[in-house]
């Protein structure tokens, strides 16, 4: 089994990256293979609605900029991770064309797969930012897992989630349910 972490930050190694690799971690210690995925700081058009990847095989037609990877690394995880951080209440622009593009190209090959949402907010629009998340997993009729609290923490500098310890504990939890879920649906 392998989950697949796309970072929506611009920072490689910020909130974000450090919540999903809490996830990661755990997910990890149950045996299950992990990938993290840079996609925040790289430019991502958004989906034009062209519906060209429909006549593409699910390949999207914009001039490469990754995303092709990306679609290719959801087909193929068992679990997908998607994080971002909040800009203006809801989740930045790279997480926003992610969503866009890979669920147009992507139709309903992710029924059936576990995803969750992960969010380093500042303090307001983290509650957004997991829903938006949370809508993509759910218009994909994917299985996603909860927690003790909703999969968010409240970091503004860089290594403030570390500081956020019922953040942390809800990430740990995250992975630890995500994990369950995935072997059970396995066997």
């Amino acid at each position: 089994m392998k989950v697949v972490a796309f970072n929506g930050s611009p920072r490689k190694n910020g909130n974000t990256a450090f919540s999903l690799k809490v996830v990661l971690g755990e997910l990890e210690q149950a045996g299950i293979d992990t990938e993290l995925v840079q996609v925040g700081g790289h430019t991502l058009a958004g989906c034009r609605a062209c519906g060209g990847c429909k006549k593409n095989g699910g390949r999207c037609v914009l001039p490469d900029d990754g995303m092709n990877g990306y679609i290719d690394k959801m087909r193929e995880a068992d679990g997908i991770l998607i994080g971002s951080p909040v800009y203006f209440a809801n989740i930045n622009t790279e997480t926003k064309a992610l969503i866009d593009r890979a669920g147009s190209a992507l139709g309903q090959t992710l029924a059936g797969k576990v995803g969750a949402p992960v969010v380093a907010a500042r303090r307001a629009g983290g509650a957004f930012a997991y829903s938006a998340i949370n809508f993509f997993f759910g218009i994909k009729q994917m299985i996603v897992p909860g927690s003790t609290y909703w999969n968010l923490t409240l970091a503004r500098d860089i290594g403030d989630a570390q500081k956020d310890e019922e953040g942390v504990r809800t990430f740990e939890t995250l992975g630890k349910n995500m994990a369950a879920l995935l072997n059970t649906l396995k066997k």
